[in-house]
């Protein structure tokens, strides 16, 4: 499905599959930006795919996942850290592109004050800081610990090199018995290539931009490399606070002033939202000398009695927003198209550029997106909606933010060579040459070559000793690419991983003699390895890469099963149930492209209803496939997705020799006496004291499982108003079902 459909197009089905690409894409992005300091994806394509994700959803509320990017702020603590969670949550912003995105939010908070248009409103206004956030908390005065964002709730334990920082006081004067400070931690560009010029010169490794390098100095294991980083700090705002001794956000920045924080400079409180407006362009105008990265204006109100009646959503304060800069933009010439292939199969194609400067970076490569965006027209000459008929030789405008592989914005047409020819994207894979199909209703054509696909296996390799999932020391991306390609100690897939060491001591040529080994450090990767053959469940299921399962379905799934046997037998007893649906998908995708012709509406429910009925699944085979849909967060297409991977004859040969050579771990349950331990929930309808996220946390803490639909496997049902299908299955079945009031007593019980 084409990122660029508009939402009003999709169906409901496409709207929970777009929804879960998203979740997947977001949290990846989340965890590359907050956790690994290596962005992967510009801010401005982050706020797209953030703001399509929240349109969907409110066109389609009943949708709306557990694991909802709507819902979270910044990415899980990284290991190697302490943990600190905050006492006040760490939000986020919501974003304003536009000045008419700005009115629209000094009218909603007047709505909802109850002041007239006449009435004065301030705000205040400061330049938002690009590097990473920062948590002070300070106890009679003494600074007793600093925690970075994390996600919001749970961040890392900073503390010994927060110490290093001298923006940051040790001691605070006159302070609340309790003060927590926060801002932003950051890298003057004069500071950042200094830094740079130092790490080349020593053979260490160097940054991309300020921001990678403020957060990567500040996350360093050991303190004493931290005190070498010149490292700046700004406040900007307070968590948890004994008492509050200013009336206004103006105020608090001069109290933090007297209590020896360095403020922005540029700080100023605006009458209106016009002397806003002037304000965020005298700031743009100055962003090329401030001599820091910044990448917006950020307005509150300045009357923090009116903050606390605003109050906030469940992500964001409602009376503060972030007005974003526009990506830096320039123009270079498209030599040529490439196509690479990911791990999942995807053909994506990458342009590759006159290398030019963009935002002080210079860039040679861009992504194309997909086909579509290639594209100019299909095959019966009709515009393809989002396609730019890029063409090589063709002169391109393209951005960045912050990211890793900038993006096209638009083409010159007047400066297109005359010969320039519409680019054929490949119908087979350039790795393999094994067919490249487009599904119908599919933005993207994936090699079908699976496990004989060389790029697809090298992918997937680099995939599954990423740090997310095996994080293997010293077997990084580079390394996998040597041993693919070594015939002595080659690695083909993740079993010859932990052979290794068995493997060259049978050989003639160790690794300790190869180039960039020796005895010591060919020891220290055996190690390391050795070290990752006992796994936790939900990094072996993430490691996998199997399509659609992020991180958060990979831990969904093992808080499920438990164990990976348990996870297997179900696998395989859904095998048939996946067969059907893929059936019936299929059968859905004709019947709407037969009623389009034919003028009429589209009967995709009853046709799904027949292809599934008939002829009858075993019952065990639908059971397991309800159990696998019915996780919840998770959905029919993961589902497909992982069972079909699953029960691929070599796909799955390879996957039993590698966890023939591991330990797998059960996942971790919660430790209850509670009356839900062990019970598999389902909650209905609309929750009105406590969100969905809240009470799944909460029962999941009890020791419950939480499903999204509701089977014989179902022990609870908790509904609150407007339940519907789900509660009259219950019913139908026998199920308990209780209230909201009736759920909060009994998870009171539990402690």
């Amino acid at each position: 499905m084409g990122a660029d459909r508009p939402v009003e197009d999709l169906t409901k089905q496409e709207a929970q599959e777009e929804l879960a690409r998203l979740a997947d894409a977001l949290s990846q992005a989340n965890r590359a930006y907050h956790v690994e300091d290596a962005p992967e994806i510009s801010d401005a394509e982050y706020d797209r795919l953030k703001r399509r994700n929240l349109d969907i959803e409110e066109r389609f509320p009943d949708l709306k996942r557990e694991d909802s990017p709507s819902e979270q702020v910044g990415a899980a603590p990284a290991e190697g850290f302490g943990k600190i969670t905050h006492a006040v949550r760490m939000m986020s912003l919501a974003n304003a592109f536009e000045p008419e995105d700005l009115r629209e939010f000094d009218r909603s908070i007047r709505k909802y004050l109850g002041l007239k248009d006449s009435d004065t409103l301030a705000y205040t206004a400061e330049p938002k800081i690009d590097g990473l956030s920062l948590s002070l908390r300070y106890e009679a005065g003494e600074l007793v610990h600093a925690a970075t964002r994390g996600d919001g709730e749970t961040g890392e334990n900073v503390t010994r090199n927060a110490l290093t920082i001298d923006d940051i006081p040790r001691r605070v004067a006159g302070a609340p018995e309790v003060l927590e400070v926060r801002g932003e931690v950051y890298m003057s560009h004069a500071d950042f290539e200094d830094l740079n010029a130092r790490q080349a010169e020593a053979g260490g490794k160097t940054f991309a931009n300020p921001r990678n390098a403020a957060a990567g100095s500040l996350r360093q294991l050991d303190p004493s490399v931290t005190a070498t980083r010149p490292l700046r700090f700004f406040a900007y705002s307070w968590g948890e606070l004994s008492e509050r001794p200013f009336a206004s956000q103006t105020e608090a920045m001069a109290r933090f002033q007297e209590w020896d924080f360095e403020v922005n400079p540029l700080s100023e409180r605006c009458e209106d939202v016009e002397g806003l407006l002037d304000h965020y362009a005298k700031i743009e105008a100055e962003r090329a000398t401030l001599g820091y990265d910044i990448d917006g204006v950020v307005y509150k109100v300045d009357d923090l009695a009116l903050q606390d009646r605003l109050g906030f959503r469940s992500t964001t304060p409602r009376w503060a927003i972030a007005h974003k800069f526009p990506a830096e933009l320039a123009w270079t010439q498209l030599e040529r198209i490439e196509i690479q292939v990911g791990r999942t199969g995807a053909l994506s194609p990458v342009a590759r550029l006159t290398p030019v400067t963009v935002g002080g970076v210079v860039v040679s490569n861009a992504t194309l997106h997909n086909e579509d965006y290639i594209a100019g027209r299909d095959a019966s000459g009709s515009p393809i909606r989002g396609g730019k008929d890029i063409r090589e030789g063709d002169w391109v405008q393209v951005y960045r933010a912050g990211d890793v592989i900038p993006k096209v914005a638009d083409i010159d047409l007047d400066r297109r060579p005359k010969d320039a020819k519409p680019y054929a994207f490949p119908t087979t894979c350039p790795e393999c040459g094994s067919e490249a199909i487009r599904e119908e209703g599919d933005a993207v054509r994936r090699c079908s070559g699976g496990l004989i696909c060389p790029a697809q296996a090298v992918e997937k390799l680099k995939h599954f000793v990423s740090r997310q999932a095996f994080d293997i020391e010293g077997l990084g991306a580079r390394q996998i690419e040597m041993f693919w390609h070594d015939e002595t100690l080659p690695i083909r897939e993740p079993a010859d991983i932990f052979t290794l060491a068995e493997r060259d001591a049978k050989t003639v040529s160790k690794l300790k003699n190869r180039e960039g080994y020796g005895e010591k450090s060919a020891e220290n990767l055996f190690a390391s390895i050795e070290e990752r053959r006992t796994i936790p469940l939900r990094r072996l299921i993430f490691a996998l890469g199997i399509r659609h399962v992020g991180e958060v379905a990979a831990g969904d799934l093992a808080r499920h099963f438990g164990t990976w046997e348990a996870l297997v037998r179900t696998v395989d007893a859904a095998g048939p149930a996946a067969l059907r649906y893929q059936e019936a998908e299929q059968a859905v995708l004709a019947e709407r492209k037969q009623a389009a012709e034919e003028g009429r509406r589209a009967r995709a429910s009853e046709t799904r209803d027949r292809v599934w009925a008939d002829p009858p699944l075993p019952e065990e085979a639908r059971a397991a496939w309800d159990e696998i849909v019915g996780i919840e967060g998770l959905g029919a297409t993961l589902a497909q997705s992982l069972v079909t991977t699953m029960t691929q004859k070599e796909e799955r040969e390879s996957i039993d020799r590698l966890v023939a050579l591991l330990e797998v771990e059960e996942a971790e349950q919660p430790v209850s006496d509670s009356p839900v331990a062990g019970k598999t929930l389902v909650f209905t309808g609309t929750l009105e004291k406590m969100t969905r996220q809240e009470a799944k946390a909460r029962a999941e803490a009890l020791g419950a499982k939480v499903s999204g639909s509701v089977s014989a496997k179902t022990d609870l049902v908790i509904a609150g108003p407007g339940a519907g299908s789900k509660a009259k299955k219950a019913a139908e079945l026998g199920i308990e079902t209780i209230d909201e009031d009736a759920w909060i007593a009994l998870a009171g019980q539990g402690g």
